[in-house]
């Protein structure tokens, strides 16, 4: 297809596409688009950016145009669940695009702000209601949205759904809905639970692929620069500082994490702005709206809030911690090179993280290109010579792990966490330069927990 008006579609939805200047349907509408308007259920695999909003958005709406009907009382004919709050904010924001000649109600049910808005808006019942899973089950529960009248499903970022342990709100939902309906399902990933739940919900299903499993953009330039963990901070700053980037979107693996860095990229005179679950619903959109204006060229987030950030333009994605589920990787990375732009993304890797890394690059099934950035071993790193180890204070051992780059970075970790705290001067001092009590803090947390609208803890698959 090398034209929306080749589909078939609507006039009031070609012509609104008109409007909004989309000429050339993208690899994964040329193909879904089709197969979603003869009725039939789609697997589909690909990556953020690629287009999947329209992809089933434009069928849906032809439908619901060309088979006119009032919904019924606090019911829904289309439902479309989303992992967070802002990618559902900007699912519901394309259908009012797409559809503004079709006459379309819609409606959005999120964690975050009151339900009582919401509950109103479905009084009279809805076309279309875009939702996390969380609140939609909290307005199931308490009798303001029954789901018996659903024509159409859309499960999208399905395998990120997986990491927010969404997957049993998922099968508490499905149960509720008629068997006879339409399933569309995208993932940017397909690991094994994925899979299983995508053959419980779909009925022969057409797959549709654009990019291989798992696979990253190939316009992204990937790095990887080996750190001291203790260093890692003047590092980004360096880095964001640098006349080729643009706009940065830097990744941690936590919310304290995020603060963190934000706080120290003040000090070294860079504005930056974090998002993340603690923020209210109007600080995530404030900030949002200064990093697309360009207000804001840097901008922190943790993965599960990053999920709703739909913004061209981001020249580097900066890993500030390495996921600890290796399909985040592919995920976070995907946010440059939209579009057809070029883009880089670069990891900085502690050498506590070098299992993590091996993770991702076993799932991509390529090396990525690494620096050493370490700072170079001293001289009394060596061991003596000759003779048994000093006895008393001047433990050896002790005085190596000062230096963070001296041997595995867990190692090192460790010790400094079981000295006691009225223990040697000499100990005490070391904790403070690498900042123990916070990394320790960051792996206690590194999965995401209340972040966005996750309730329960995520899928129990870290690695490394």
């Amino acid at each position: 297809m090398s034209s929306f008006h080749d589909f078939g579609l609507a006039d009031p939805i070609t012509r609104a596409l008109a409007e909004e200047k989309y000429v050339t349907p993208t690899p994964i509408q040329t193909q879904t688009i089709p197969i979603a308007l003869s009725g039939r259920d789609v697997i589909g695999i690909a990556q953020t950016g690629t287009g999947k909003t329209a992809a089933f958005a434009l069928p849906i709406l032809h439908q619901l145009f060309t088979n006119r009907r009032r919904a019924e009382r606090k019911c829904c004919r289309v439902l479309v669940l989303s992992p967070t709050r802002e990618l559902s904010g900007q699912i519901l924001d394309s259908f009012r695009a797409y559809g503004r000649h079709v006459g379309i109600r819609a409606a959005l049910a999120i964690g975050g702000v009151s339900m009582g808005a919401q509950v109103r808006s479905l009084l009279n019942g809805v076309d279309v209601l875009v939702a996390t899973p969380g609140r939609l089950l909290d307005l199931v529960g308490g009798n303001a949205l029954r789901l018996g009248e659903v024509e159409h499903l859309v499960l999208d970022e399905a395998d990120r759904m997986l990491d927010m342990g969404f997957i049993h709100d998922i099968r508490k939902i499905v149960a509720k809905l008629p068997a006879q309906r339409q399933t569309l399902f995208f993932s940017a990933t397909m690991p094994p639970a994925i899979a299983e739940l995508a053959e419980e919900m779909l009925r022969e299903p057409v797959k549709v692929a654009v990019t291989p499993v798992a696979s990253t953009v190939e316009q992204v330039e990937q790095q990887v620069m080996r750190v001291d963990r203790a260093a890692k901070a003047a590092v980004l700053a360096q880095l964001l500082k640098r006349d080729e980037v643009s706009r940065a979107l830097v990744f941690t693996r936590t919310k304290h994490g995020a603060d963190k860095v934000v706080r120290g990229l003040a000090k070294a005179g860079i504005a930056a702005c974090a998002i993340h679950g603690n923020k209210s619903q109007n600080q995530r959109e404030r900030v949002l709206l200064a990093f697309r204006r360009g207000e804001v060229r840097t901008l922190v987030a943790t993965d599960i809030a990053a999920r709703g950030i739909d913004v061209d333009g981001i020249s580097h994605v900066v890993n500030f911690d390495l996921p600890n589920v290796p399909e985040t990787y592919v995920h976070r990375i995907g946010r440059t090179a939209r579009a057809g732009a070029a883009g880089t993304a670069i990891s900085l890797c502690a050498a506590d993280e070098l299992p993590l890394l091996r993770d991702i690059e076993k799932l991509i099934r390529a090396a990525i290109p690494a620096t050493d950035h370490r700072s170079a071993p001293a001289q009394h790193h060596r061991p003596p010579a000759s003779g048994p180890a000093p006895t008393g204070r001047k433990n050896p051992a002790a005085k190596r792990s000062r230096h963070p780059h001296n041997g595995a970075g867990k190692q090192h970790r460790h010790a400094d966490q079981a000295a006691p705290r009225n223990g040697h001067p000499q100990r005490q001092a070391q904790a403070a330069p690498a900042d123990i009590a916070s990394v320790a803090f960051m792996q206690r947390a590194a999965r995401p927990g209340r972040d966005g609208d996750a309730r329960r803890k995520p899928h129990g698959h870290a690695r490394g």
